[in-house]
């Protein structure tokens, strides 16, 4: 009679080494991976646009997840294009990255700062677009930039713009 309660503790305990892996969490025990730009809808919202040179304003970029679960493991990319050249956004100074996992229809928002420079000042960034791409992808996807031009940081060509850490919309 002890052998039946002795082979169902045997294959219980088997079924629980089996269902232990260093894989990492999500289903057949495989971790989520980077979330693509292909996989998830980005929208720019209404901009609280700055007015006139001097002014700061802000652009909110939000992502919704389209495709399998995935990771926003690290700081959002945003590149101004000026006509010919791309120009690196810089990470909000003092921001923080923090990782995000988006389910299906999950969302997340981070935020475009940017200083407007004067019309035709050849240190400033006369931006037509936007370039994103999100971290652990080198996909992008461009949308118009219709907020004026960008100021730049004392003589040098960096944009006095900044990109901030990806949030979590939503529960």
């Amino acid at each position: 009679m002890r052998a039946i309660p002795l082979t169902v503790t045997a294959l219980a305990a088997a079924l629980l080494l089996t269902a232990c892996n260093d894989s990492g969490g999500g289903k057949n025990g495989k971790s989520s991976s980077a979330c693509e730009i292909g996989g998830v809808s980005v929208q720019i919202g209404s901009a609280s646009v700055a007015p006139k040179a001097g002014d700061t304003g802000e652009v909110p970029v939000s992502i919704t997840n389209q495709s399998a679960p995935c990771t926003l493991d690290h700081f959002p990319s945003a590149s101004l294009k000026t006509g010919g050249a791309d120009v690196d956004v810089p990470v909000q100074q003092g921001a923080k990255a923090q990782k995000l996992k988006l389910a299906k229809g999950d969302s997340a928002t981070f935020t475009i700062s940017y200083v407007r420079g004067k019309e035709g000042d050849k240190s400033g960034l006369a931006a037509k677009t936007v370039k994103i791409a999100l971290p652990g992808s080198e996909s992008t996807r461009s949308f118009p930039w219709s907020y004026g031009p960008v100021a730049a940081k004392g003589s040098s060509n960096t944009p006095d713009a900044s990109v901030s850490a990806f949030q979590q919309v939503g529960d």
